[in-house]
């Protein structure tokens, strides 16, 4: 990876982001992973999904809720909001470890100091009532989307964890797919589960840049406040989170003819059942 990057000694916690509304993602990768960590990875992160899985369960039912609150009152009610924001800045963690961005073990708590994956949450806005009565239709494309792109990773995944274990380093262009398919998904979710009225963009990476002098076209990189804010991909990670989203569709589409033959093997064998019992 290089050089470690800063990580400018302050605790990391969810905050509003003022005049935004984009869910933004900081993380810090280790100079170096521990190999017995990432060796161990798969059974090291099963508590934490379970957990997961239970904080999920809660999230479903307050999302139903919150709808119902927005779509009478235009805003998302505060302890839904609360819980949200929690929940995900939770299961981002969990993901940033199971992905191997990190190797930072996360703690079971809400908001822990100094970890080193942090979700940043645009301060609670109005919301349109239409979007509000609609959220899941509009949502459906993006969460599509998302998934195409978090089963291309899974799909390269084996390689991703070897590269890591053997050399104990995740090459940068990895890093940068990988946080993007985080941000994509962190994203996705947050527009679907209200906490915010913007919809996904940026998912091959932010502007690069910002015209100084727009006679001359001259152009200034951004100050960074992190590896992943904003988040630059080279063309390596762009090539990258490409291959990831091909594989993805390619693995869906997969999944629908082997679902469809099996549909229709099963049908084949209740007809030829029925035609032998008569």
């Amino acid at each position: 990876m290089g050089e470690p990057w800063p990580s400018g000694g302050q605790e990391w916690q969810p905050i509003g982001i003022p005049g935004e509304t984009l869910v933004e993602l900081d993380v810090y990768p280790p100079q170096e992973h521990r190999r017995w960590t990432v060796l161990l990875r798969a059974l090291l992160v099963i508590p934490q999904l379970i957990a997961l899985w239970v904080l999920g369960i809660a999230a479903f039912v307050v999302v139903v809720c919150g709808w119902f609150g927005a779509l009478f009152t235009g805003r998302l009610p505060l302890w839904c909001g609360d819980f949200l924001r929690g929940y995900f800045s939770y299961s981002t963690r969990v993901y940033g470890y199971a992905m191997l961005v990190v190797d930072d073990y996360p703690p079971f708590a809400w908001n822990p100091p100094n970890y080193p994956v942090r979700v940043l949450f645009p301060q609670p806005t109005e919301l349109n009532r239409l979007a509000v009565l609609f959220r899941l239709i509009l949502a459906f494309p993006i969460l599509v989307f998302s998934s195409w792109l978090t089963t291309g990773w899974a799909v390269v995944s084996v390689i991703i964890w070897l590269i890591v274990l053997i050399t104990g380093r995740m090459p940068r262009s990895v890093f940068e797919a990988t946080t993007a398919v985080m941000r994509t998904e962190l994203r996705t979710q947050a527009y679907t589960y209200l906490l915010t009225p913007a919809y996904l963009k940026g998912v091959f990476g932010d502007q690069t840049g910002v015209p100084a002098d727009p006679a001359t076209e001259q152009w200034t990189q951004p100050v960074r406040q992190s590896p992943t804010r904003p988040l630059l991909l080279s063309r390596g990670g762009q090539i990258l989170l490409i291959v990831m989203l091909i594989l993805g569709i390619l693995a869906s589409l997969a999944q629908s003819v082997t679902g469809n033959n099996d549909d229709d093997s099963d049908d084949f064998s209740l007809s030829t059942s029925q035609l032998v019992n008569g």
